[in-house]
């Protein structure tokens, strides 16, 4: 939801995520507290669920050609940017290589979009990604993400 909307409920503070490499605790806690937050029922306008899959799409296509160096810049160019300096740095020794190291897995369709606030979700056949809002749009923060039973979100690419 762009700056300054108004939304019936509060927008959670926005998640530190941990780096890909490292256990997803934090991460993992923060996206199941906006998972839990997106369960009760807010509404959010078609504009905004759309601007959101078409980040993940956008995204998901350039990922799944990270093994050309073009793609991966451009994916890269996609991320929020702690996650994109977390990818950098663990295992780096750039955000290309370290989302080729990520090995994501071929997204699929969209199955469904959940916007809250400055957050979104996207669930796609076989991954997850969660997004951030920014002052010049929508970032992916983070991907390779499976849900695990009454637990958090795992997820393979996050930031710090």
């Amino acid at each position: 939801m762009p700056p300054g909307a108004a939304s019936p409920v509060s927008a959670p503070a926005p998640p530190r995520p941990v780096s890909a490499r490292r256990p997803a605790g934090a991460t993992a806690v923060a996206l199941a507290a906006v998972a839990a937050a997106w369960a009760g029922g807010c509404t959010t306008p078609a504009a905004e669920r759309d601007a959101v899959t078409a980040a993940a799409l956008d995204f998901a296509r350039h990922a799944e050609s990270a093994a050309q160096a073009e793609s991966a810049a451009a994916a890269c160019r996609l991320l929020a940017p702690a996650t994109r300096e977390a990818l950098a740095r663990d295992p780096g020794p750039s955000c290309e290589a370290g989302l080729t190291d990520a090995a994501l897995p071929a997204p699929g369709r969209v199955r469904t979009t959940d916007v809250y606030g400055h957050q979104g979700r996207v669930v796609l056949e076989h991954d997850t990604y969660f997004a951030t809002w920014f002052p010049d749009g929508w970032r992916i923060r983070a991907a390779g993400c499976v849900p695990r039973p009454e637990r958090p979100y795992d997820c393979r690419v996050t930031g710090d």
